[in-house]
C-alpha cells in the first residue's frame, strides 16, 4: 500500500517538474544581424583615417587628371582643325589668283611694254606656284580618261563620236590636290552619247522578229 501511494507521489512530481520547465524564447530570424547593425561602429584610429583621406585625395586627383588630359586632346584636336580649314581656304582663293595669271598669260600681247608686263606677270605666277608647291599643292592630270566623281566636276556634256561616252573631252578648270587629297576639283566637259547612236540602239532594239506579229 505504501509502496503504491510512494510511485504515485514520484510520478506527480515528475509530471509537475515538466510543467514547471518553461521552453527557453527563441530569437526571430534576423533580429540578432538588426542588434549587431545597430552596434556602433568602431572609431576610426588617426592612421586609417589619414590612409581613407589620402585614397580619396588621389581618387580625386586622377580623375581631374584624365578630365584636363581629355580636355586638353579635344582642344588641340579643334584648334587644328580650325587651322587646317582656314588654310584650305586661303590655298583655294591662291589659286583662284592662280587663275587669273594664267588668263592674262593666254592674252597675246605686241608692244614692248605689253611684253615686259607679261614677263612681271609670268614671274609673279612662277613664284606663286612654287609657293603652292612647298605646301603640297599639286596640278592634278586630267588631260584624258574617264570622269571620275572624286576628282572632277562635270560642267557639260558634249556628244561626240571622238571618244567613248563617259571620257573627258576638255578641262575647264585645273583641279588641284594637296597631300594627295582633293584642293579643289577639276572642271572637265564629258563626252556623252550621241544622239545618232541612241535612235540606232532603239530602233535595233524595236525590230521585230521574222514570223513575230
Amino acid at each position: 500500500m505504501n509502496m503504491a501511494k510512494k510511485t504515485k507521489k514520484n510520478k506527480e512530481e515528475h509530471l509537475n517538474g515538466e510543467a514547471d520547465e518553461a521552453p527557453e524564447a527563441q530569437t526571430p530570424a534576423g533580429e540578432g544581424a538588426a542588434q549587431e547593425a545597430a552596434e556602433p561602429v568602431r572609431d576610426e584610429t588617426p592612421l586609417e583615417q589619414a590612409e581613407r583621406e589620402r585614397d580619396e585625395y588621389l581618387g580625386n586627383w586622377h580623375r581631374a587628371r584624365a578630365d584636363y588630359q581629355n580636355l586638353k586632346r579635344r582642344t588641340f584636336d579643334d584648334v587644328q582643325g580650325a587651322v587646317g580649314r582656314e588654310r584650305t581656304a586661303l590655298l583655294q582663293e591662291m589659286l583662284t589668283i592662280l587663275d587669273f595669271l594664267d588668263m592674262a598669260l593666254a592674252t597675246p600681247v605686241e608692244h614692248a611694254e605689253a611684253k615686259n608686263l607679261k614677263t612681271g606677270v609670268q614671274m609673279t605666277r612662277d613664284q606663286l606656284m612654287a609657293l603652292l608647291e612647298r605646301h603640297r599643292v599639286c596640278v592634278m592630270e586630267t588631260e584624258e580618261g574617264a570622269f571620275d566623281h572624286g576628282l572632277h566636276q562635270a560642267v557639260a556634256t558634249v556628244e561626240t563620236d571622238d571618244v567613248e561616252p563617259g571620257q573627258i573631252v576638255e578641262v575647264m578648270r585645273r583641279g588641284f590636290t594637296i597631300a594627295g587629297e582633293v584642293l579643289r576639283y577639276a572642271q572637265v566637259r564629258v563626252a556623252a552619247e550621241t544622239q545618232t547612236g541612241t535612235e540606232a540602239d532603239n530602233e535595233s532594239g524595236g525590230d521585230t522578229a521574222p514570223g513575230e506579229d
